[in-house]
């Protein structure tokens, strides 16, 4: 991927399937956030999950703790269509329950499961159905042995964490697992994932765990994801926040975003303003985001609230504003009208739903759509 003299030349993986979504290789990369509901609540998971789906996720994970959790699995998986990865710690018994279930992806280190008998049941499983293993490492939790090496969670002590793991699958030859190695350190979230990259050929997982609210987690993210995908490193990613799980969703493709990694929904580009503005800028961009908040088609919005940088970004833009005595609307790159402060949401927000509608009309008329 490239941009002004930079480019991001991505880590080569092996391609897994997780339901319907590709997960590595050149696939795109993924973003996925997790239920917070009580999962026996089938009714509140299959909803927060549909309108993780509408902000556009692509991968919804769900815990399954108890066989009790397992059985409300299947029935929220015959709910809804996105792909669902089951959330399973020790207990072998609810993993080949939700793959039999129709989970799409078992995450559940085999170094935790147990007995070998009982590893090779879950790999098995998972075999016939197709099902890809997540291995999840957490700085957090790490096995007694390596804190005891290591004294304290280290980049290398993850890395072997992973690695035990790995071997386990690799043994049974089975190799359609991807790996995250999460720390709510920053670095040494970056340093782990770094040292893993160059070991296998599976695809990375990215996250920074626990990464705190919304504001301190998504600079968190922002940084530590940013550094490893500005390297080619990350297949899927989640965006771990205090808040709501949708918010996970809409930083995370920010973040693809900024790298012009992914293009999804508005790319809103405004102003930090200054004296010079000449409308409210920050109230016109707050609302926009609200009501353009259900679009998930790739389009550039321009609002800048004065004559300086104005033009050209609105130029470049598909829809933009450039602030003046009235302010001058753009469309396509060309001044379309003025408007007014009190009406200007209001018509940024018509141009660009009809902007989408022409490049939709162009696409069926290409026969792209």
């Amino acid at each position: 991927m490239s941009g002004a003299g930079f480019e991001i030349q991505r880590r080569w993986s092996r391609r897994i399937q997780v339901g319907r979504v590709a997960v590595g290789g050149d696939a795109p990369i993924s973003v996925q956030s997790m239920t917070n509901t009580e999962t026996c609540d089938v009714a509140a998971t299959v909803a927060q999950i549909q309108a993780l789906q509408a902000a556009g996720a692509d991968i919804v994970r769900v815990s399954v703790p108890t066989l009790e959790a397992a059985e409300a699995f299947g029935a929220i998986r015959q709910q809804v269509d996105i792909p669902l990865v089951a959330d399973i710690h020790f207990d072998h018994r609810i993993a080949l329950r939700v793959a039999e279930l129709g989970a799409d992806c078992l995450r559940i280190n085999p170094g935790n499961i147990g007995r070998d008998d009982r590893v090779r049941a879950v790999v098995e499983a998972a075999r016939e159905r197709g099902i890809p293993i997540r291995i999840g490492v957490n700085a957090g939790s790490l096995e007694k042995e390596l804190l005891k090496r290591y004294r304290e969670p280290t980049p290398q002590a993850m890395v072997d964490s992973a690695l035990r793991h790995i071997d386990i699958l690799q043994q049974l030859d089975f190799h359609d697992f991807k790996v995250s190695l999460k720390a709510s350190d920053v670095r040494m979230t970056v340093a782990a994932y770094r040292l893993l990259a160059d070991r296998i050929e599976q695809p990375l997982h990215l996250g920074i765990t626990e990464a705190g609210s919304l504001r301190s987690g998504t600079v968190k993210s922002a940084v530590g994801l940013g550094i490893l995908l500005a390297e080619g490193i990350g297949d899927t990613l989640r965006v771990s926040l205090a808040a709501d799980p949708i918010e996970e969703i809409r930083v995370g493709f920010d973040i693809l975003k900024s790298l012009g990694l992914r293009s999804k929904g508005v790319n809103l580009i405004a102003c930090p303003t200054c004296s010079r503005q000449n409308f409210d800028v920050i109230g016109v961009v707050n609302q926009l985001e609200e009501r353009l908040d259900d679009i998930l088609e790739p389009i550039d919005l321009a609002v800048i609230g004065c004559v300086v940088n104005g033009p050209g970004e609105a130029r470049e833009a598909d829809v933009g504003l450039t602030g003046g005595t009235p302010s001058l609307l753009y469309v396509d790159g060309k001044p379309y009208r003025k408007v007014n402060e009190q009406e200007m949401v209001d018509r940024l927000e018509e141009q660009v739903r009809e902007a989408l509608w022409r490049k939709q009309r162009d696409k069926e008329l290409k026969g792209e759509a």
